[in-house]
């Protein structure tokens, strides 16, 4: 598994191993990224259908949302995973919605 970034409200300090995202926004938005290699069927996403190979999964929360994006390794566009969308209430369940979506999406081994 790759680094994870984090980004988060102002001052808040990362968790272990991770480091802030240069692409953060405020208004108390907050987002884990990490690089992973999806099974054969890779990951389908709204706008383009199926992608595949190296790939940085991004789990972003804002408005009590959180949501599932990724882009190719080094990228400039951003996907929608098809059904990486759900209510999250308390915004401290990030790191646990991220952990759990790289979990079930990072299969390199097949």
């Amino acid at each position: 598994m790759g680094e994870q970034a984090v980004t988060g409200e102002a001052g808040a300090a990362p968790a272990p191993g991770q480091a802030p995202d240069a692409g953060a926004t405020g208004g108390g938005a907050s987002s884990r990224t990490a690089d992973i290699v999806p099974g054969p069927g890779g990951v389908m996403t709204d706008e383009v259908g199926v992608v595949t190979g190296e790939l940085t999964l991004r789990t972003e929360y804002a408005d009590g949302q959180v949501a599932l994006r990724v882009q190719y390794r080094e990228a400039d566009e951003w996907y929608a995973v098809t059904g990486g969308r759900a209510p999250l209430a308390d915004p401290a369940g990030l790191d646990a919605v991220h952990t759990i979506a790289v979990g079930l999406l990072d299969r390199p081994e097949g």
